[in-house]
């Protein structure tokens, strides 16, 4: 969806976003951003919270429950090896 909207700098140079903009981005008030410029374009980033990226962010990988058992038997017993 492209959607072009003009605003404008206010005092302090604070930009106001409008609320066309903030509904079809999906950003929330206190939310962080991330604010990147290339040659004279703005390009505004939401700054996505690790713990939601991780829940509903695209996966990348995936393991078995089986492998990750079997590492946590294997280092379970490096740490009585090495504290003996």
């Amino acid at each position: 969806m492209d959607l072009i909207v003009e605003s404008k700098i206010g005092k302090k140079y604070t930009i106001y976003l409008p609320k066309a903009v903030v509904e079809a981005t999906g950003l929330e008030e206190g939310e962080k951003i991330l604010l990147k410029v290339k040659e004279k374009t703005v390009i505004v980033e939401p700054v996505l919270d690790p713990l939601e990226l991780a829940i509903k962010g695209e996966k990348y990988a995936s393991i078995d429950p089986e492998i990750i058992e079997d590492i946590s038997i294997e280092e379970q017993g490096r740490q009585v090896t090495d504290s003996a």
